[in-house]
């Protein structure tokens, strides 16, 4: 099949500004727009979902998210909504849920669909609790009102939500698929969020060794 890389630098720029740009919005597919604009305009660390044969893989929709999404997307910055309503109407026969082409969705509830029921890939994302391990493949950022946090950036979000859930990475990930806070019409817990353009994984990852802040040697514990 046919492929284009993603886009960066100058080229994404070329491509992706202006009017008629980005991914058509109809009928609530704003939280399915966004997340695969996020996933696969500007990187190619998914793109196995695009080419991979996965055992259980259903190639019609690896097919239409290929084509008729990615493709136009990389090629010439926009993609039309009827593309995007193809792959609804594919995800809303596959998960049995008949609210996908009108409603609005969760944007994880949408990953999980396509990820694991429609492609069968293995889970982005190994976390530790308490102790107990789970297996997910993008992670939502959970957070009381941050008072002191006026517009914060992506690593200081990441950072609280996970020392708020005591949460831990039992390993690197190969992609690590973060959700904003979630917000609406009524509520919005951040009026802007500054992408952090890299993230430092070091104090969340379990068992690691870290330099003790005052000395330097290898740390022995752990201030929260």
């Amino acid at each position: 099949p046919e492929g284009f890389p993603p886009l960066r630098d100058e080229a994404a720029v070329r491509v992706l500004l202006g009017r008629m740009k980005g991914i058509q919005g109809h009928c609530n597919s704003c939280y399915m727009d966004a997340a695969l604009f996020s996933l696969f305009s500007c990187t190619s660390v998914l793109d196995s979902m695009l080419f991979m044969p996965f055992p259980p893989c259903d190639r019609n929709v690896q097919g239409i998210l290929r084509d008729e999404i990615v493709n136009p997307l990389r090629r010439s910055g926009f993609v039309r909504a009827s593309s995007v309503m193809h792959l609804r109407e594919q995800l809303t026969d596959k998960g049995q849920c008949s609210s996908f082409t009108n409603a609005e969705k969760d944007p994880e509830e949408f990953l999980n669909l396509i990820m694991q029921q429609i492609l069968g890939m293995e889970p982005l994302l190994k976390l530790q609790s308490g102790g107990r391990q789970q297996d997910c493949y993008c992670y939502q950022v959970f957070l009381d009102q941050q008072d002191d946090l006026v517009i914060p950036n992506v690593q200081q979000l990441v950072e609280r939500s996970f020392l708020a859930s005591d949460l831990k990475l039992v390993e690197i990930p190969s992609c690590f698929i973060i959700q904003m806070p979630r917000f609406g019409k009524e509520y919005k817990m951040f009026s802007k969020i500054i992408p952090s353009l890299e993230l430092d994984i070091t104090d969340l990852l379990l068992d690691s060794p870290r330099e003790c802040c005052l000395c330097g040697d290898v740390a022995s514990l752990e201030c929260l």
